[in-house]
């Protein structure tokens, strides 16, 4: 089966996306599908001061020239992550009032709205999205669009995230990251021309982005053996079988080689299409991606800057194969299921633990907030456990098989020119350690600390990676550079 194939395929399984189309000089397919999709529509393209160069002063010439009357908004600022305050600029983009879309990009005194009056009534009168960029224009188009009722169009500017054709958009609201349901793109258009002339650093976080779906697929195995979100196979099939053949070619993400990079854009896109299938990003991410959201929602800069979600999912990728490689070496078939039912804390102690950690944080709620989700009592507990128990050896192969090891995932990094450790990021490996309890708490969706937590073996596998000679030796604190 080849691209053409696997793509017509997977879109039968999408949810949202009407139209996938990927290749060489295929701009002049905006204008082209957005008739064929909004026909009698006016548009708005919406780009920031790097995209509008890359390709979307072109976009915006060929629908002009197409007849299709358009306005443009380049968001000016040099950095910005997806937050309420850029939604809210988008609502009002798509309303057509642009000036109030400029007040609020650039108002000092700004203060969030109520994310529940958000909602328009659908309308023909309102201006329809053509997203150009990558992740972050992307999600604001995404939510903004579901927002009014209506789809939209994105124009990928490089392979970056998976986020381009996912069900749900990642904002941060209230000081928390926290996904939103909203519908994918009606079509994505993605010009490998453009996307391969991308900066370096964007097609090595868009590496690391599909490589997080390594451990991101085996905690969603575990979750499915708990029996708390089964494998829906039309999202695995439409990604992991193929997954290690995207990330196969590391040396040929390094060159910029336009076949390589088009294979990591397409299994970033099929991830999304998972996400579409399952109506959920369980394919997609697990612990490794909360690593990275506690960077984003404690405002983490590194030499001033933020840092990308691909190059911040990077540390929580290798965190976590490390994990595994860790987690292997228990025999499961030894557990005590009496002796851990019989420690298992209550809720109210769980809520209190969590109260406790998240005490200091932006959003000191969250963790209290997830626990109480997916909490389990002790009965339900002690069938998890009898059930890893019986099951562990060939359970065990099957996670083997899925998940790298730390060093094959790193090496593969310091190829593409993601980071390798997280000092690379402007993180030490002693605040990286610090990170983990609020991991295990801040999202209600099952993981292998949970597992580990039950099984009364996550401090010795959490401090474990940081040991001397292990993954994150903790007293071999690299410099940052």
């Amino acid at each position: 089966m080849d691209s053409k194939e696997r793509i017509a395929a997977a879109l039968k399984v999408a949810t949202d996306t009407k139209v996938f189309e990927m290749g060489e000089g295929i701009l002049g397919r905006v204008p082209e599908v957005f008739k064929e999709l909004f026909p009698g529509r006016k548009a708005v393209v919406v780009a920031d001061i790097n995209t509008w160069p890359a390709c979307g002063e072109e976009v915006f010439s060929r629908m002009t020239a197409a007849g299709i009357p358009t306005e443009k908004y380049i968001i000016e600022k040099e950095e910005f992550h997806a937050e309420w305050r850029y939604i809210e600029m988008v609502d009002k983009l798509l309303d057509g009032d642009f000036a109030e879309a400029k007040r609020l990009e650039n108002d000092p005194a700004y203060v969030e709205a109520d994310a529940k009056t958000a909602f328009r009534k659908p309308s023909d009168d309102f201006f329809v999205a053509v997203s150009v960029g990558a992740g972050v224009i992307n999600d604001l188009c995404k939510l903004t669009s579901q927002h009014h009722g209506q789809g939209y169009i994105c124009v990928a500017t490089a392979a970056s995230v998976d986020g381009f054709s996912s069900f749900g958009a990642s904002i941060t609201y209230q000081n928390a990251k926290q996904t939103f349901e909203c519908a994918a793109p009606t079509a994505i258009i993605a010009d490998i021309n453009v996307i391969a002339n991308a900066p370096k650093w964007m097609a090595a976080s868009g590496y690391a982005d599909l490589a997080a779906k390594v451990p991101a697929g085996a905690e969603w195995m575990i979750a499915d053996l708990m029996g708390t979100e089964p494998i829906i196979p039309a999202a695995w099939d439409v990604l992991y079988p193929r997954l290690h053949t995207y990330l196969s070619d590391p040396e040929g993400i390094a060159a910029g080689d336009h076949q390589a990079i088009a294979d990591i854009f397409e299994g970033l896109t099929m991830s999304g299409f998972a996400m579409q299938a399952a109506r959920s990003s369980r394919p997609a991410s697990c612990c490794e991606h909360l690593f990275s959201h506690i960077l984003d929602m404690t405002h983490h800069r590194f030499h001033g800057k933020l840092q990308s979600h691909g190059i911040q999912v990077a540390v929580g990728t290798l965190t976590m194969c490390a994990i595994f490689d860790e987690m292997f070496k228990f025999d499961l078939t030894k557990l005590d299921v009496d002796a851990c039912v019989a420690a298992w804390p209550t809720i109210d102690q769980e809520q209190m633990r969590a109260i406790e950690i998240f005490r200091n944080f932006p959003a000191p709620k969250l963790g209290y907030t997830e626990i109480t989700k997916k909490y389990n009592d002790a009965d339900t507990v002690r069938e998890q456990l009898t059930k890893v128990k019986t099951v562990w050896p060939e359970f065990k192969k099957k996670l083997q098989a899925q998940v790298w090891s730390f060093e094959k995932m790193q090496k593969s990094f310091a190829i593409v020119g993601a980071p390798t450790d997280p000092s690379d990021i402007g993180v030490t490996r002693h605040q990286l350690h610090d990170m983990f309890e609020k991991v295990q708490l801040m999202r209600w969706r099952f993981n292998a600390l949970d597992l580990a937590k039950r099984g009364r073996y996550y401090d010795e596998l959490v401090n474990a990676i940081f040991l001397p000679g292990h993954a994150w030796d903790i007293n071999e604190e690299k410099p940052f550079k």
